[in-house]
């Protein structure tokens, strides 16, 4: 029974454990399971020669753990309460053999395996680098948007609309303002009632108005006189910044703070509103019924595929903005070389790819090229010897399912025992 129950509770810890122990046959309680699960031995671990390291969630976004797996065994060999530096230099300390650290580029990972094993070789995980560069990629193509509007045929000329009929002079309105609709109405309901003999104080009555609407209307030959001077024909503190805004727009940026947060720093001392109007009638405005432009995300996996994975109509639209963007072509030059360097294992290529990347003016590879050379040794590492992570993140989903198993209801110790004893 005791054996039974030492399977049972490592794999399904205790309220589940004691069910599955009754199907079993054998009755025991939930705290039994636990007690027998943490009176278990830790499993005799041989002194690791290839370490791999990575964070693990107890509350995510709040408080991180850390996890050791022996790479060359593919076992967990340890877990952490942290994710501090110190922790894992302590770790590292106590075991000399040591003499490969797979891990991302947390710089908290980099300082403790530096001080706590500075013997050994440290290496980037491969699939981290080639994750940053796709942001990157995304990001440089995000700033070429504009060019993507290569791949959408011309819009068919519309069609001209019918000649309407001509505003009479001085008129600030065109036929179908509401204000000037409003006002041509009610003057033409006054001068009705006027030669129909009514009399102003019967004609505000009649209509619902004030004595100063009706006199002002009865006294005006035609409700163009009542125009003058109104708010929509002086000009705007937006004027000045309007071909900015039709340019952003043109570019697909269309939010209406940050397009006003661009334009405050440029010297504009209106309103958020004003500009939010603007772009609420460019928004609502008809326009031609054209396809829209691929994303750049889209791109930018065209961009990070394998060439012959692509489809004929991919690789001819991949094709047609190369063509059209010199920055994007030379993106893709970029992000298939750097390819190249990861499936080959061709690390020495590095720092020519990092000198290549400088002289271009693609800013986002220019922040990720800063970003490697603060941890170039693990990078080049990284491309050039077999080690990687890919176990250490398999054993990271793991925890989180054992995490879930008990959320809330067990301390650091639990749910070690059972990452180090259920495999």
């Amino acid at each position: 029974m005791r054996s039974t129950l030492a399977a049972v509770g490592p794999a399904l810890a205790g309220r589940a454990g004691a069910r599955i122990a009754r199907v079993l046959g054998v009755s025991v309680s939930r705290s039994t399971v636990l007690r027998l699960v943490d009176a278990l031995p830790e499993p005799e671990v041989a002194a690791p020669r290839v370490v791999g390291v990575d964070e693990y969630a107890t509350r995510k976004g709040r408080h991180y753990g850390t996890v050791l797996v022996d790479i060359e065994t593919r076992r967990p060999i340890d877990l952490l309460p942290d994710r501090e530096a110190s922790s894992l230099a302590a770790w590292l300390a106590e075991r000399p053999g040591v003499e490969v650290i797979c891990r991302d580029r947390a710089p908290f990972f980099a300082e403790g395996a530096s001080a706590g094993a500075p013997q050994a070789v440290q290496v980037a995980d491969r699939w981290h680098l080639w994750h940053n560069l796709s942001e990157a990629t995304e990001r440089a193509v995000a700033q070429h948007r504009r060019c993507l509007r290569a791949l959408v045929p011309a819009a068919p000329e519309p069609e001209p609309e019918p000649a309407t009929e001509e505003e009479p002079p001085g008129s600030p309105w065109p036929t179908g303002h509401r204000f000037a609709d409003r006002t041509r109405a009610r003057h033409a309901a006054v001068h009705a009632l006027l030669e129909a003999g009514h009399s102003r104080r019967s004609i505000q009555r009649q209509l619902g108005m004030t004595w100063r609407t009706v006199k002002q209307l009865a006294e005006a030959a035609a409700p163009e006189e009542l125009f003058t001077g109104q708010w929509q024909n002086r000009p705007s503190v937006l004027d000045d910044y309007k071909p900015y805004l039709d340019d952003r727009w043109n570019e697909g940026f269309t939010n209406a703070w940050k397009l006003w947060e661009e334009i405050v720093p440029l010297g504009y001392k209106g309103s958020y509103q004003r500009v939010r109007a603007y772009l609420h009638k460019k928004r609502t405005s008809p326009r031609p019924v054209t396809a829209r432009p691929p994303s750049p995300r889209t791109v930018s996996g065209w961009i990070l595929s394998r060439p012959e994975t692509l489809t004929e109509p991919e690789q001819l639209q991949l094709k047609t903005v190369r063509t059209h963007c010199p920055e994007l072509d030379t993106l893709t030059r970029h992000v298939r070389s750097f390819a190249v360097m990861l499936t080959q294992r061709q690390g020495e290529h590095l720092p020519a790819w990092l000198d290549a990347v400088r002289q271009d003016d693609l800013p986002s590879l220019h922040t990720l090229a800063a970003g490697i050379d603060r941890d170039l040794n693990a990078v080049t590492a990284g491309l050039t010897l077999p080690w990687s992570s890919g176990a250490v993140e398999g054993h990271v989903n793991r925890i989180k399912m054992l995490k879930r198993q008990m959320f809330g209801r067990a301390g650091f110790a639990l749910p070690r025992k059972r990452v180090l004893l259920a495999q």
